[in-house]
């Protein structure tokens, strides 16, 4: 059984920082806008995982879409935008189904 949403791909990132919590929401916000003007993007949700480790959940209308992403200049920029301290842990899923439609 495939997903409603043939192709629909989420990829998530893990990242430890320098920056503090409130630095980091000041840095999502100012880099919100160029997020929600990529209309291939269906969703993103912002995380908190410990102390000066959060990541990103990306939901993608296709794996082409995905790829396009991950090498434009928004993307590259992650590391430097939020201090990053080590090389980030990323990982793609593929949807099997979804509870709600």
């Amino acid at each position: 059984m495939r997903n409603k949403k043939e192709g629909t791909m989420m990829q998530m990132v893990r990242f430890k920082t320098r920056l503090s919590e409130e630095q980091l929401l000041k840095v999502a916000k100012e880099r919100e806008p160029q997020f929600k003007a990529i209309s291939r993007i269906l969703q993103k949700y912002y995380l908190k995982l410990e102390d000066h480790e959060y990541g990103g959940v990306y939901v993608w209308d296709s794996i082409e879409s995905l790829e396009t992403y991950r090498t434009s200049d928004l993307a590259v920029s992650i590391s430097d935008a939020y201090q990053v301290v080590e090389p980030p842990t990323i990982e793609m899923m593929d949807f099997l189904f979804e509870l709600r439609a």
